[in-house]
């Protein structure tokens, strides 16, 4: 099937469709103690993420992610076009010199838990929130009532898994990189469990991109329509 069955899914939604992506080493690190991060995956992982960012309407990252990568959020290295950013900021940290405010004509939306003041040129989304966290499924409804209805979820690690622990994935792509960090933050964390049976064990195909192994798991048989936040 090739790549065209890693696309298709977010190429061909009609509706609402949320897909989220992490990279990661082999022993689950996805950045140092320091927080670097920027050379775990391969040249073709990263055409893999930007070419994801083409296909999304919008892409959502947490404020720590802009804090600390400071990410441009564009389609640089491939074809198509930038799609809308979305910052959760729930408690106003985001700097005015980042990146991903560049006036380049993209839109840029914070998503804030209260009405307070942003950078210049940037849209503010006030939402529920509860203990400085913002509910998933609220920010959604919301993106997809602006017409934005194909939504990568890129960063960090606390909101792709806050979205999946909601069940407000549609996909996941996980993309493994053979380096081992040994120390750092992981990646996926989800609220405790007792036995290996309450594991997650969605449908998963796998595909190799240069020396990095990308593992696609459908969740759509997990989504849920319960309230949840994001940091």
């Amino acid at each position: 099937m090739g790549l065209h069955s890693l696309y298709a899914p977010i190429s061909q939604a009609r509706g609402s469709f949320v897909l989220g992506q992490l990279g990661q080493s082999l022993d689950g690190r996805i950045a140092t103690p320091t927080g670097h991060s920027r050379t775990i995956g391969g040249p073709e992982a990263i055409a893999h993420l930007h070419q994801l960012r083409a296909l999304a309407d919008a892409v959502v990252v947490g404020v720590g992610t802009v804090t600390t990568d400071d990410p441009q959020l564009t389609t640089r290295h491939v074809h198509g076009p930038s799609p809308v950013r979305v910052i959760i900021d729930p408690n106003g940290r985001l700097p005015h010199d980042a990146c991903v405010l560049h006036d380049d004509g993209i839109p840029c939306i914070a998503v804030q838990g209260h009405p307070m003041a942003r950078p210049p040129r940037i849209e503010g989304l006030t939402l529920p929130s509860s203990n400085g966290r913002i509910d998933v499924h609220a920010l959604v409804k919301a993106l997809t009532e602006r017409g934005l209805k194909r939504i990568l979820i890129e960063g960090g690690a606390h909101t792709v898994s806050a979205f999946l622990a909601a069940g407000a994935l549609n996909r996941l792509h996980i993309c493994v990189s053979p380096v081992i960090i040994g120390s750092g933050q992981t990646g996926i964390c989800l609220p405790q469990i007792a036995r290996m049976e309450q594991a997650m064990r969605p449908p998963c195909m796998t595909h190799r991109l240069g020396d990095d192994v990308l593992f696609d798991f459908d969740l759509d048989e997990t989504l849920s329509p319960t309230g949840a936040e994001a940091q």
